[in-house]
């Protein structure tokens, strides 16, 4: 079993830059695939990034994020980050962690190939 809680979030002007951590628990986090999604108000939750691979060397990211959004992970510390740089009106929505075992090339991108979620957090990026 995996907990998983999110922080960071807040509002920010466009341009500007937030950082997003994931703090887990369980004494396995390191054998887990980490992805990020969003959800903005009526729209489906999306893939954002993951940091995957059984040396956590695997990086993907959705191509609207992709030059902005930089994922990282502190196995010592069980935390996963987002680093959003260059924030746009578009990136509000509300971000969540999570967990997944068995996260590959082919699935990484799909909500439910993970095991465990976060509760979310609210970024609004104003314009």
């Amino acid at each position: 079993q995996v907990q998983l809680v999110e922080s960071g979030g807040g509002f920010v002007q466009a341009g500007g830059s937030l950082r997003l951590s994931c703090a887990a628990s369980g004494r396995t986090f390191g054998s887990y695939a980490m992805g990020w999604f969003r959800q903005a108000p009526g729209k489906e939750r999306e893939f954002v990034g993951v940091i995957r691979g059984s040396g956590g060397n695997l990086y993907n990211y959705a191509d609207s994020v992709k030059g902005r959004f930089i994922i990282s992970r502190d196995n010592a510390k069980n935390t996963v980050y987002l680093q959003m740089n260059s924030l746009k009106p578009e990136d509000t929505a509300i971000y969540y962690c999570a967990a997944g075992s068995g996260i590959d090339y082919f699935n990484f991108h799909i909500p439910r190939s993970y095991n465990y979620w976060g509760q979310g957090t609210q970024d609004t990026v104003s314009s």
